[in-house]
């Protein structure tokens, strides 16, 4: 997840002791997460050893799961009956916010299949990095998502109302429950474009 459940407490000003609402926070974090992970088209978590399967015709690989710590091999496939091929010596290079894979050319043809074997992601809060090549979640992107669980949670019994009228006649608008615009405008900067 993508912030800690003390933290979203801490930001609400909630007893730490207290776990009554803990399944609830707890609930909206994870949902706030996978939400983050859908709209930017990506994964946030570390992960080593995954791997990642493209055309081998490509020379610029966009991976799923930025930025990249290391790489570890290259494969090519030609037929499932072959299955994959361990290809040496292949230079690449790994642009500057480590999220592409620039190869000097292509592993192969267009029906062939390439897969990059690497480390990636962000150490997520709580966690603690094992090396010093791995990057911690950015600041920006904790935040944006402590202020949207924040949010929900304190708008929690409006959540899927448009409006509300009482006897008088007064019509009380509620504004949309979905993604806080300051919210919007972090998760453009993690968005991962994708042919």
């Amino acid at each position: 997840m993508l912030t800690t459940l003390v933290t979203i407490k801490s930001r609400l000003g909630l007893d730490t002791f207290d776990t009554t609402d803990d399944p609830l926070l707890t609930n909206l974090l994870k949902h706030v997460s996978a939400r983050f992970s859908a709209e930017c088209n990506r994964t946030f978590d570390y992960g080593a050893a995954l791997t990642y399967e493209f055309r081998a015709d490509q020379i610029n690989i966009l991976v799923d799961h930025p930025p990249i710590e290391l790489v570890s091999k290259f494969e090519l496939k030609s037929t499932e009956s072959e299955g994959w091929t361990l290809l040496s010596a292949i230079d690449y290079l790994l642009s500057p916010q480590k999220t592409l894979i620039e190869l000097a050319q292509p592993l192969g043809e267009s029906g062939q299949l390439g897969r990059v074997t690497y480390n990636r992601g962000y150490i997520l809060p709580g966690g603690t990095p094992a090396s010093a090549g791995q990057t911690p979640l950015p600041d920006d992107l904790e935040q944006a998502c402590i202020e949207q669980v924040a949010y929900w949670y304190q708008r929690r019994a409006q959540l899927g109302l448009m409006s509300v009228s009482n006897d008088s006649g007064i019509v009380q608008q509620f504004q949309s429950s979905d993604l806080l615009p300051q919210v919007r405008a972090v998760l453009k900067h993690y968005e991962r474009w994708v042919n």
